[in-house]
């Protein structure tokens, strides 16, 4: 029973609602306010308004209300430069809160830090003061280009949001500070006054990656200067992304030390556990850590809203609650009317055009005006997309808008009122992360999280104690990963020779990569160094994105224009000939998918459904690296090679969900070599469960659904970068056998995450099924909405019985962490 990675909210049900507007007429967004005014929406009022009749009302499950909170003062270190100080204050600001005070301490010290504290919490000018001051010290040097600065944020977004901060700051500062961005949108001729004049450049780890280290010599004075390399938003660097980044940190650090510079690190990030760790894992070097927020925060009142039942059936005829798209393009509607500024953030693209085209139709029987105040964010825009859509959020223009995550990080949303999450966003990071937005300016503000029929989603909704009540998790990577490390270590070689001495620079698995690599005659050693072979460039080995390849272009067949692209990664279940796309509320149809020129060609049409792709799956173990006996069932983590291949598509009717048809399709298997969790049970443990081979099947898969889809609770993951197998008889291990496994080449962490902490997983797993109303199972508790077997089968309360006789066996949680030993194994880089 297989999973693949489907992009969420591709399968929403778009049922009816009626809309509440409020009706009285629209006032100015609150930035447009006379400032003498101070009229700004009660967080509370708002609510009400919302949650206006009995229906509205009883879909919120829980509210937690956020007292305000003052804020401490400290002054700055005296070697902050008074000009910069002065500056500050120009801008509104007299004195810095104790943890930008602290954190520039550090920095002007020489520690490299990282500031992990509250969404507004004011973390860029803590990294900002030191770094000005450093410009400008640099600026006066007699010769040669003076001090420099590298900025890293994980989207261009963020870093044009910055540049647009730094630039208003440095303003009373002169020549002395002269930032500039440098990512795929520059022109070619800004590029080379980047590199030849700016002292503060602002890009983000992909161009660091691709662009500036293979061309390191043309940067050398800039980083011969480099003095600060401030990495944003630090906690978005996990799973194999973070791993990547971490590597080409290290890449960085060594072209440093050959043109004389080590430049101290400063991050900033969310609230975080144990940030200190992350960001020296990230960095490869000592990180202190910030983690006490001094600023104040307004009143925040945060909602958990539970769409209702519908009277439609899904799969197997379960009950189908409406969809949490369909329900925060209407709360949006709402809000929007209600003059409240605010952003509907949602986890897939294809969602962010749902909600913004729903909304848009409903406001436009409201007042013909409001429609063009409401639009969609994502990734996959052109940059002239991206940056008016940017323009008109920040004019107030804009009243409402859905995003994706691109616009969750950090991005300057002054005047936001509400936030909108639909769906759990993965993390707790990511949820006051998002929440944070809103209320940035010191006053109150709302959050309401829309619930997803999925099981963790119901079970947060149900537990608001998992949200409010524990802390932030910390963050996941894995550098040694040999799927990561391979390319890095070819691009270092291609940059400059490799030595014995680099090696413990890229950790301890180097060494034997090394070894492989020069097996596969992808580098060569002479002398005292390894080299790289190839003509090609050494960089292009790898998307550190993880997107397992060049993005796929979509492309109007008829006019030849580029509408955006697509992660190669999904291109085979979201843009495969037939799917139907979205793009900025319009409807395109798939024509045709060339894999090979990575190009779909698309045409404007109006289909009545939306596709879905399904899939086949096959998993074999390579190497078991740790073992537990839980009873006469096994606990087990290893490597494992992953087959997936898209088969068919289904068209479902927009408003009802109903299926309407399925298409077969033609397209290449793929192979996954990956790290997983598997756990084994015994036939005399289904006896005792009261199991027989008839419900088996539908048992071990309804428990791998729901396992999935708790997993993010405890490690730092979604859904959508894992995925799952059931076997009655894996050939393997001769035993029924649930597997999770990490979506990513060579593992991301996650899987590990699972198996050290599998009794409290498993035991919430088994709570959430259990707690679910439905009698035979439904999106709730056991159904995936990326299900490659249309969920079937499926047995709840089988999967209940197996859980628990499965856990009365598992160690306490203490012991968990004790494997039997193994000698560890790791699926080797591609080819090895």
């Amino acid at each position: 029973m297989a999973f693949n990675h489907l992009p969420a909210g591709a399968h929403d049900a778009l049922t009816p609602l009626s809309v509440t507007p409020v009706t009285h007429s629209v006032p100015m967004a609150n930035d447009q306010l006379p400032p003498e005014a101070g009229v700004h929406p009660v967080p509370r009022t708002v609510l009400d308004r919302l949650t206006a009749g009995a229906d509205r009302a009883a879909r919120i499950t829980h509210t937690e209300h956020l007292p305000p909170r003052p804020g401490r003062h400290a002054p700055w270190p005296e070697q902050i430069r008074p000009e910069v100080v002065e500056a500050v204050r120009a801008a509104g600001i007299e004195r810095p809160w104790a943890h930008q005070a602290l954190t520039a301490a550090h920095a002007l010290r020489g520690e490299s830090v990282v500031v992990a504290t509250g969404t507004a919490s004011g973390k860029s000018l803590a990294y900002l003061a030191p770094v000005l001051s450093a410009l400008l010290d640099g600026s006066e040097a007699p010769n040669g280009r003076g001090a420099t600065a590298l900025y890293l944020a994980p989207t261009k977004a963020l870093a044009a949001d910055q540049r647009r901060a730094v630039r208003a700051l440095a303003e009373p500062l002169g020549k002395g500070v002269r930032p500039a961005v440098y990512d795929g949108d520059t022109p070619v001729e800004e590029r080379e006054w980047v590199r030849q004049y700016a002292n503060y450049a602002l890009t983000n780890p992909d161009m660091l990656h691709r662009s500036i280290l293979p061309a390191h010599p043309r940067w050398s004075s800039f980083l011969r200067a480099l003095r600060y390399v401030v990495i944003d938003e630090c906690h978005t660097y996990r799973g194999v992304f973070g791993s990547h980044v971490a590597q080409v940190l290290r890449r960085l650090r060594r072209v440093c030390a050959r043109y004389g510079s080590d430049p101290v690190f400063l991050l900033a990030s969310a609230t975080a556990s144990d940030p200190a760790t992350a960001a020296t894992r990230l960095t490869g070097v000592p990180v202190a850590e910030i983690t006490e927020d001094a600023s104040p925060r307004g009143e925040l009142v945060f909602a958990l809203w539970e769409p209702p039942l519908t009277e439609l059936h899904g799969e197997r005829g379960a009950p189908v609650r409406r969809t949490a798209t369909a329900e925060s393009a209407d709360l949006l509607t709402d809000l929007v009317v209600q003059g409240v500024r605010t952003v509907a953030f949602v986890r897939s693209r294809r969602g962010a055009e749902l909600i913004a085209l729903i909304a848009q139709e409903r406001l436009a029987a409201v007042d013909r005006s409001l429609p063009g105040r409401v639009a969609a964010y994502r990734g996959g825009y052109l940059p002239e997309e991206r940056r008016a859509i940017e323009h008109a959020l920040h004019t107030g223009e804009l009243l409402g808008l859905s995003a994706t995550t691109a616009l969750e990080l950090g991005v300057d949303v002054a005047g936001l009122d509400a936030v909108l999450l639909t769906g759990y966003p993965g993390t707790r990071a990511s949820l006051w992360q998002q929440a944070g937005r809103a209320g940035r300016t010191g006053r109150g503000a709302l959050a309401v999280l829309v619930a997803r029929d999925d099981p963790l989603d119901t079970y947060l909704v149900h537990h608001p104690e998992a949200l409010f009540r524990q802390p932030v998790e910390s963050t996941v990577l894995d550098p040694d990963n040999p799927y990561v490390l391979a390319p890095h270590l070819c691009a270092a070689a291609a940059e400059l020779p490799l030595t014995e001495a680099d090696l413990s620079l890229f950790g301890p698995a180097a060494p034997g990569v090394l070894t492989q690599l020069e097996g596969r005659k992808l580098l060569r050693h002479r002398g005292t160094a390894w080299h790289w072979t190839r003509r090609e460039r050494a960089a292009d080995l790898t998307d550190i994105r993880g997107g397992g390849g060049r993005p796929v272009q979509v492309v109007e067949e008829g006019t030849g224009r580029l509408l955006g692209t697509v992660d190669a990664a999904a291109a085979h279940a979201s843009v495969h000939e037939g799917a139907v796309h979205l793009h900025q509320g319009r409807t395109y149809l798939v024509r045709r998918l060339d894999l090979e020129d990575s190009v779909a060609l698309v045409e404007q049409a109006d289909p009545p459904y939306s596709t879905t792709a399904r899939d086949t799956t096959s998993i074999s173990i390579l190497e078991t690296a740790a073992e537990i006996p839980w009873g006469e069932a096994r606990l087990c983590f290893g490597s494992v090679e992953v087959t997936n291949q898209v088969v068919s598509f289904l068209r479902r009717r927009l408003i009802t969900g109903e299926i309407l048809g399925e298409s077969k399709l033609d397209l290449p298997p793929r192979t996954l070599r990956t790290r997983a969790v598997w756990w084994t049970v015994t036939e005399d443990r289904l006896d005792e469960a009261r199991i027989d081979p008839e419900a088996l099947g539908g048992a071990l898969h309804a428990a791998e659904h729901a396992s999935i889809g708790m997993l993010p609770l405890f490690a730092t993951c979604d859904r959508w970068d894992i995925g799952g197998v059931s076997v009655p008889l894996h050939p393997d291990t001769l035993l029924p056998t649930v597997f999770v496994y990490d979506g990513h080449p060579g593992g991301a962490g996650f899987a590990e995450r699972a198996f050290h902490t599998a009794a409290r997983w498993l035991t919430a797993t088994r709570e959430a099924i259990a707690a679910c109303e439905c009698d035979t199972g439904c999106p709730s508790c056991v159904q995936s909405p990326k299900c490659g077997n249309g969920n079937d089968p499926l047995d709840k309360r089988a999967a209940i019985r197996l859980l628990t006789r499965l856990l009365r066996d598992a160690p306490a949680p203490q012991e968990e962490a004790r494997p039997e030993a193994r000698p560890e194994a790791r699926p080797g880089p591609p080819g090895a």
